[in-house]
């Protein structure tokens, strides 16, 4: 059945949802929403949908489903209100800054026997998804040690960084996600270390621009987490798994995969720079898994349970920096 699709928010994330559903088999972008008309307009000249309000599209009977990609503030009262509508919601993360108005979303959502995905993209990518699989075969044996590397080219804008809730909810919480899907046991212990390093403006605005989290499970499994707001390299996105047999490992994609050996020494292509390009696969992927299991009537395979550890679990690191000590995940979620 084709999943007609609605899509909330037509800003940098919202065209890039928009392109996914035109390039999935069974989906169908129907309208769009955005105040600021010149985006919404993009969108609809890019692919032939409606221009709709938010109101319009609840009101819609021909649309199955909604992508909301507008700000963090608006993302849980919308889910409520799509969910009582009986409409599928695809949301990207976080539910919401605070976990209580997590927690209450999603009782909202349990309550109607609604429909959520969370936008938690990394798991869709091809290459992590085949460490993954590497993993759950058992060819590195038992896990030991995750280390993921995650590092943006350059400091999103200054506003941005005011209403994003801060490196940790909204750039490490893709990692705290990863190394939760990586490591085949709950996260125990969280000690972070925020400092700012690249821009002193980061700081003037309460946040960090770079960060570093040590967790480890119950069972003694440990993961680290490296981010930067900053390499001058480009966009690095690595993950290493290590295990009582061995060790699987993705590297970063470069924009041809090609080696240039001379006199000089050996040359490959830039990093790719941004996680439109880097991560567009994943996008795609996302979304027609989202429409299968919609389909299906099936689990969906990023939950709201899932947003919802990956925010305790940033909250834990953010009490960490905060208290300068070791924080128990028990401690945020009892």
């Amino acid at each position: 059945m084709t999943v007609n699709f609605g899509v909330l928010g037509a800003g940098r994330i919202g065209q890039v949802h928009a392109k996914a559903i035109a390039t999935v088999d069974g989906a169908k972008l129907v309208a769009v929403a955005d105040p600021v008309e010149a985006a919404a307009q993009s969108v609809r000249d890019a692919y032939g949908c409606d221009i709709r309000t938010i109101d319009q599209i609840a009101d819609s009977g021909d649309v199955d489903a909604v992508v909301i990609c507008t700000p963090t503030d608006t993302h849980a009262d919308l889910i409520e209100r799509f969910c009582r509508l009986g409409k599928a919601v695809f949301c990207e993360k976080p539910i919401d800054l605070s976990l209580p108005r997590v927690q209450a979303c999603l009782k909202v959502v349990d309550d109607v026997n609604g429909t959520l995905m969370l936008g938690f993209n990394r798991r869709f990518d091809p290459d992590f998804r085949a460490l993954k699989a590497a993993v759950d075969q058992g060819r590195v044996g038992r896990v030991e040690q995750v280390a993921i590397t995650s590092r943006d080219p350059g400091l999103p804008p200054a506003d941005y960084i005011k209403r994003s809730g801060g490196i940790l909810r909204d750039m490490t919480i893709h990692d705290f996600d990863i190394a939760r899907w990586l490591l085949g046991e709950p996260v125990d212990t969280v000690q972070a270390v925020g400092s700012v390093l690249v821009d002193p403006e980061v700081g003037e605005l309460g946040d960090f621009d770079t960060a570093t989290v040590l967790m480890t499970t119950k069972g003694g499994r440990q993961c680290t987490i490296l981010n930067s707001r900053r390499a001058a390299y480009g966009y690095d996105q690595r993950i290493e798994v290590f295990g009582s047999k061995g060790m699987v490992q993705v590297d970063n994609l470069h924009e041809a995969k090609i080696t240039v050996a001379g006199t000089d020494g050996y040359r490959q292509p830039p990093l790719q720079d941004f996680f439109m390009t880097r991560y567009a696969v994943a996008y795609a992927t996302e979304i027609a898994e989202f429409v299968e299991a919609l389909n299906a009537k099936k689990e969906m395979p990023a939950t709201g349970h899932d947003g919802m550890m990956a925010l305790v679990l940033a909250e834990a690191a953010l009490k960490s920096i905060d208290e300068g000590r070791q924080v128990r995940v028990s401690e945020i979620l009892p």
